[in-house]
């Protein structure tokens, strides 16, 4: 069966750890060639980085250092990414940080950086992209993919973290927009939203607390793992996914559904 991403250039922001991590290497084991963009190689669940990962088992993989909340970074990242592989096909904005305040108790500064990293990131990514899809010639109908990562928490709130919250409806939001103006340019772009995955991430994702009230949420017995939301990345970066553009693809084990 010939690979789902073969030949196709896929850059993955936040690709260091957790779920950005699972992506890279999975669009990899597809066939693609993946630019994994990050502020820091070492991931968060300790062990391989994602670059050496993708390379011992035979993929093709580079990594960027990479602010997505800085435009003049996104820029360098794209333009090295076509320089290296000749085009851009899919561009995963995965980056995102937290504070886990509630608004009375959330500080300017702490706004500032979770909707630059979270909602910038996101804006900085699509557009660089985009800039450059449009100036390719289509593949399967297809000039472009950007596969965006919202939260079930952009769709229902969610105890105590404002700012998150807001920055992830933002990016369900820009995603319907992105495909809506740039359908006529053969740019798909659709947005994944997670429920409670389990990472590497400490602080917040493990308060006792927070965790018991995300298992009374979860109707499915188990948390969601990093691979369950990158075998979804997969189908909507693949041609499998015809005639779907502006779509919010939940995968909660059902929060969403109780």
């Amino acid at each position: 069966m010939a690979s789902l991403l073969a030949g196709k250039t896929a850059v993955v922001t936040g690709g260091s750890s957790g779920i950005g991590r699972a992506i890279a290497v999975s669009f990899a084991a597809e066939g693609a060639n993946v630019v994994i963009a990050d502020i820091t190689e070492r991931p968060l669940e300790g062990g391989e980085t994602t670059l050496a990962l993708i390379r011992t088992a035979g993929g093709v993989a580079s990594f960027e250092r990479t602010d997505v909340g800085r435009w003049q970074d996104v820029d360098a990242l794209i333009g090295s990414a076509v320089a290296r592989h000749g085009r851009l096909d899919i561009m995963v904005n995965n980056a995102a940080t937290y504070s886990g305040t509630a608004l009375l108790e959330t500080e300017g500064t702490q706004w500032e950086d979770v909707l630059r990293v979270n909602l910038t990131g996101i804006f900085n990514g699509c557009k660089r992209a985009v800039q450059q899809m449009i100036t390719q010639e289509p593949r399967e109908e297809v000039r472009g993919r950007l596969i965006n990562l919202g939260s079930q928490q952009g769709i229902v709130t969610s105890p105590g973290d404002l700012p998150y919250g807001v920055s992830k409806a933002g990016a369900i939001y820009i995603t319907r927009q992105i495909a809506v103006d740039y359908a006529a340019q053969l740019i798909v772009c659709n947005c994944i939203s997670p429920g409670k995955i389990v990472t590497g991430a400490g602080g917040l994702a493990k308060d006792p607390a927070r965790l018991e009230y995300q298992r009374r949420r979860t109707p499915w017995p188990r948390f969601g793992r990093p691979q369950d939301v990158a075998n979804a990345a997969v189908f909507l970066a693949s041609d499998k996914a015809s005639f779907i553009t502006g779509s919010n693809l939940v995968i909660d084990g059902g929060w969403l559904a109780g």
